[in-house]
């Protein structure tokens, strides 16, 4: 069984970030299925989640809700990350949630990064934002984003096959599905117990 967890920023409902989203990881789920895979997928809704990230910046103790978001995240084999795009930049809810998650939650870990935006000038947030936040955070980061701007869901069935988002969408869930396969089961890191061992083996190796 493959755990896919996808992350979706987006701040109103209906939300083309969550629409997008799930245009993803079922295109993804079909990708994998194409090479053996049975897939589990999750979603963390990070809107409701707000106030929980919130209090944890500020007090630096996460909620139930926020403890639960954090475990499924750091319990999948590959993660599907779609914010919106605010000034070529990810929203502030998004990186607040990053901020606040455990650390070594997403090393080794496969991650197909997306966004939405007002229009085309935003999709420079794929590249000058999120990749590098996530190969700061150790990801995998898989080679092609997806970005999508409001005319790209202007017609009904807009993400459907045989249109431009479609097509984004179809290559880079590809890329992203032999990534995940590539990667196999993904195995969780504790920084803690990573020092230790290698305390250990320092001190070994000294006497």
């Amino acid at each position: 069984m493959t755990k896919l967890t996808v992350i979706t920023g987006g701040l109103r409902e209906p939300s083309s970030t969550r629409l997008l989203a799930d245009r993803l990881e079922s295109t993804v789920r079909a990708e994998l299925g194409e090479l053996g895979h049975t897939v589990e997928s999750s979603f963390v809704e990070l809107r409701p989640l707000g106030r929980a990230v919130m209090d944890a910046m500020l007090t630096g103790f996460p909620t139930t809700p926020l403890e639960e978001a954090f475990e499924t995240v750091a319990g999948a084999d590959g993660v599907i990350a779609v914010t919106p795009a605010f000034n070529a930049s990810y929203s502030g809810l998004f990186k607040s949630f990053f901020d606040v998650l455990p650390e070594e939650a997403l090393s080794d870990m496969p991650v197909l990064i997306a966004a939405t935006g007002g229009t085309e000038r935003h999709s420079l947030v794929l590249e000058h934002a999120l990749r590098p936040m996530f190969s700061y955070l150790h990801a995998i980061v898989s080679p092609r984003g997806v970005y999508a701007a409001t005319d790209d869901f202007g017609s009904e069935g807009a993400a459907g096959a045989g249109t431009a988002l479609g097509e984004r969408i179809r290559t880079a869930a590809a890329d992203y599905a032999r990534l995940v396969d590539g990667c196999g089961s993904h195995k969780r890191r504790d920084a803690f117990a990573d020092d230790v061992a290698a305390m250990q083996h320092l001190l070994g190796g000294s006497r």
